[in-house]
């Protein structure tokens, strides 16, 4: 959803204009030398750095949907337009811009902002990094007093030589740059902090200029030739496949770097002021409409490509600019500069501007970004990304970190790892982590043949997926296995059971793991055709397997496809007539088998079985049906369990508030037995504030009960797909009479306002965006609630003490799926659901 911002009133905007103004010098004092800087660093008219400032200023400013972000001649375009103008000329790379501004229009137009933003951050650190080290290699040699050369391995390569012919005077003008850059923000004391208002960028800038006048030293400095012989762009010459790989290149990297750091600009708005003096959150799309036309404008008037700069966007908030106007101003300083300050201009050392320059250069190998890649292990498409950037070009980098993060993706898609194990007691136990695909069945064969005909085995199933290649392998092993008189277990993760023999795959991956959960007494013992005696349940063959279950279910009363969490039959009444009559007649079949291998055993009454299906019990009968399956089944399992805890009273690690939708079974999708959870259910998992009107004092008392008397670790909100209350929200229509359930659910309109503020972080699943609007607000009703929740005094006093954890939880109910809630927000700006196994 699209929120749009409450329009301003004069006396607002009077008000803000000192704090624009005194915003816009102080990012106008750090855009001047910037510019010089990156304009020397690409080989460009030293005039078309301020011209592409002042543009990016005015046009962007103006256009743009980033209100506070600055934009002008960056970094991160230094390499592309230098080796354009060293190509293709400075008048065509002119052209070059205005051709991807016309694209980033484009783009705009069929609103891929947003999906310009899905490169790994990996690559966009690593393509920014690879910038950062090519323009540093390239100005250390005008540190030294040389020239650069074309690229980064021939700068790298001219070194040693640059080295033996240093100049002192460059350098030591250079090393005074960098100094005072370095040291300016640590001036110590009251003074240091009056200085410190000054930019670090122009203190650095006018202390090297004002030595190097003062000492008469002879150097190359700034030469801003007349505007009249300024140069404006031609027709485009050259091959048609470069220029379109330029315009391309152009595009792409000035469309990530300004849509990041629109992103950055909010995120720091967020951190640095409250709700009620923020400006409206950035509309990327109309972003990106601003740069483009910015591009056609600047490379009409002869400047650099223009993107949103970061550090200028960090100034700007920084310094309290409260509108777009900052930015606006900043860029007619610019202008005015441009005209009246060129004598200043023209004393400043190009080794000055050159030291400035490569100190950005270095600053972009961020050590924050590559913590940030390791931790996600993605280090190594990082690293190659900038070394493709720095051999070869940035579009060449970023295909080559584009290709290894799909080789990094899909190696851990397919890597499994298969071991087997004998334990003391003889048994086999074979154990496969990760996903089962056709890339491991030769691995996975060879294993399960290691083991003896004749032995018990278990076969442990720990992933996510299994395709038919493996299923079959394991299914055709399995009946080898019972062949020759052996026995063996399928378990999934922690022990479940598991069911591979005549099991379709599709069926049972509906079932929550990839191969399907059997009875409740355990994991599956499929015996021999010898027999094999283990406790009170024997098989007899194959065949006597099927039978026993068989008595078993129909024994139970429930239907084979359900599990003991569904012993009432609920999710077969979806089925149609003709299915349940195939069922039925299965039944038939199963008890018809049952009865004569009875007979065969000697245990039947040779009589004929009763084999029409019962009716399904409602009401009365079907909660005894229930209980009577509990207490023959369950009771035995976890009595004991049960009669400690009755001894030692209830201590659980969680308060777990949920939707009381029949559907989310808290047990079964968090894998807790008896004591672990406390939990409260309600329409639309939802936390009323305190004091509220028309609170429910019951979730509040819950919520203390268990943080000030049980003393849980944390609270989890979990919300859910197709939530009935988030619907009614969203329908819901003014002026229909109050219900019970009306009132409970005005607690959830903070929640629906949230999804349409621009001052919040949206929320979303991780890899895909919410699939309709109330998925969006199931997502951010469990973000909201979390909010309310830190209202509560019990929960703030623990939160305060370090002694307590909260989460955000949502369960996808038709893939079966549970996501957490990560800390903080993502590069998208937006609170991302990860999936548990990510988050583990």
């Amino acid at each position: 959803m699209t929120a749009t911002s409450p329009t301003r009133a004069p006396e607002g905007v009077r008000k803000d204009f000192p704090a624009d103004l005194s915003a816009s010098i102080a990012v106008f004092l750090i855009a001047m030398p910037l510019s010089l800087g990156i304009a020397l660093a690409t080989g460009a008219p030293l005039q078309a750095g301020l011209v592409a400032a002042a543009v990016g200023g005015i046009v962007a400013g103006r256009l743009g949907g980033a209100p506070l972000q600055v934009s002008g001649p960056a970094a991160g375009l230094t390499v592309v337009t230098a080796e354009l103008i060293q190509r293709y000329g400075w008048r065509t790379t002119c052209a070059i811009t205005v051709l991807a501004g016309v694209c980033q229009l484009g783009l705009a137009a069929l609103r891929t902002a947003r999906s310009a933003l899905m490169v790994s951050p990996a690559i966009v650190h690593g393509m920014l990094a690879g910038i950062g080290v090519t323009i540093a290699l390239a100005q250390l040699h005008i540190v030294l007093g040389g020239t650069p050369q074309s690229s980064a391995v021939a700068n790298v390569l001219g070194l040693p030589a640059q080295l033996a012919d240093l100049h002192p005077v460059a350098l030591g003008v250079s090393a005074l740059t960098l100094v005072v850059l370095l040291g300016w923000p640590r001036l110590p004391g009251r003074a240091g902090r009056a200085l410190r208002k000054l930019p670090a960028p122009l203190a650095a800038v006018a202390a090297a200029t004002a030595f190097a006048a003062l000492a008469g030293l002879s150097l190359p400095r700034v030469d801003l030739p007349s505007w009249r012989s300024h140069a404006l762009p031609e027709m485009p010459e050259g091959p048609v496949l470069g220029l379109i790989a330029a315009v391309l290149t152009i595009t792409l990297v000035g469309s990530v770097e300004s849509l990041l750091s629109a992103v950055a600009t909010d995120k720091l708005i967020a951190s640095e002021r409250g709700t009620d003096n923020r400006p409206p959150r950035a509309d990327l799309n109309r972003e990106l409409r601003g740069q483009g036309a910015a591009n056609i404008v600047s490379g009409a008037l002869g400047g650099l490509p223009i993107t949103g700069v970061a550090v200028r966007s960090v100034a700007n908030v920084k310094s309290g600019a409260a509108s777009r106007k900052s930015s606006m101003m900043h860029g007619f300083w610019v202008l005015l500069a441009a005209f009246l300050l060129v004598p200043l201009l023209d004393l400043i050392p190009l080794a000055t501007l050159a030291a400035l320059v490569m100190a950005v250069g270095v600053q972009m190998v961020s050590i924050t970004h590559l913590r940030s890649v390791t931790r996600h292990r993605e280090a190594l498409v990082y690293g190659t990304t900038i070394v493709a950037v720095v051999l070869g070009g940035v579009l060449e980098g970023v295909a080559v970190g584009i290709a290894v993060a799909v080789a990094l993706a899909l190696h851990r898609l397919a890597r499994t790892r298969i071991t087997l194990e004998r334990t003391a007691d003889g048994v086999h136990r074979v154990r496969a982590r990760g996903q089962l695909t056709f890339l491991a069945v030769p691995r996975l064969s060879r294993v399960l043949n290691q083991v003896p005909h004749d032995a018990h085995a278990v076969v442990e199933l720990d992933g996510s997926f299994m395709d038919h290649a493996a299923y079959e392998t394991i299914q055709d092993w399995q009946q080898s296995h019972l062949a020759h008189g052996g026995t063996l277990e399928v378990t999934g993760r922690s022990g479940q059971a598991a069911r591979i023999n005549g099991a379709d795959p599709a069926t049972a991956d509906r079932t929550g793991s990839p191969h399907g959960a059997d009875g409740a007494d355990g994991a599956e013992r499929v015996g021999g055709g010898h027999g094999a005696e283990r406790g009170h349940d024997t098989r007899h063959g194959e065949g006597g397997h099927q039978a026993d279950r068989s008595r078993r279910g129909q024994h139970r009363g429930t239907h084979q496809c359900c599990r003991p969490w569904t012993p009432w039959q609920n999710h077969c009444d979806h089925r149609a007539t003709s299915t349940r009559t195939a069922t039925s007649t299965a039944a038939t079949t199963a008890a018809a088998a049952a009865a004569a291998t009875d007979g065969e055993n000697g245990s039947g009454d040779g009589g004929s079985p009763d084999v029409s299906p019962a009716p399904r019990r409602r009401g009365a009968g079907q909660l005894a049906s229930g209980i009577s399956a509990f207490q023959r089944d369950t009771a035995p399992h976890v009595r004991d369990e049960l009669a400690r805890l009755a001894r030692e009273g209830q201590q659980p690690s969680q308060l777990f508030i949920t939707c009381a939708d029949s559907r989310l079974v808290t047990s079964m999708i968090t894998a807790s037995g008896p004591g672990d959870l406390f939990t409260v259910r309600n329409v639309g998992n939802l936390v009323p504030l305190p004091g509220a009107e028309s609170t429910d004092d019951s979730v509040a008392a819950a919520i203390e009960y268990a943080v000030d008397v049980l003393k849980v670790d944390s609270i989890t909100v979990c919300g859910h797909s197709g939530c009935g209350a988030m619907q009614a929200l969203l329908s819901s229509a003014p002026g229909v009479a109050m219900t019970p359930l009306r009132r409970w659910l005005r607690h959830g309109l903070p929640s629906l306002e949230r999804m349409g503020s621009r001052h919040h972080a949206w929320a979303r699943i991780s890899g895909r965006l919410p699939a309709d609007a109330v998925e969006q607000l199931c997502l951010t009703n469990v973000v909201q609630q979390l909010e309310h929740l830190r209202a509560h005094e019990s929960v703030a006093r623990r939160l305060a003490d370090g002694t307590l954890e909260l989460h955000g939880m949502y369960f996808h109910v038709g893939e079966a799926q549970a996501y957490l809630l990560s800390e903080g927000e993502d590069f998208f700006d937006c609170r991302v659901f990860d999936t548990v196994g990510q988050h583990a």
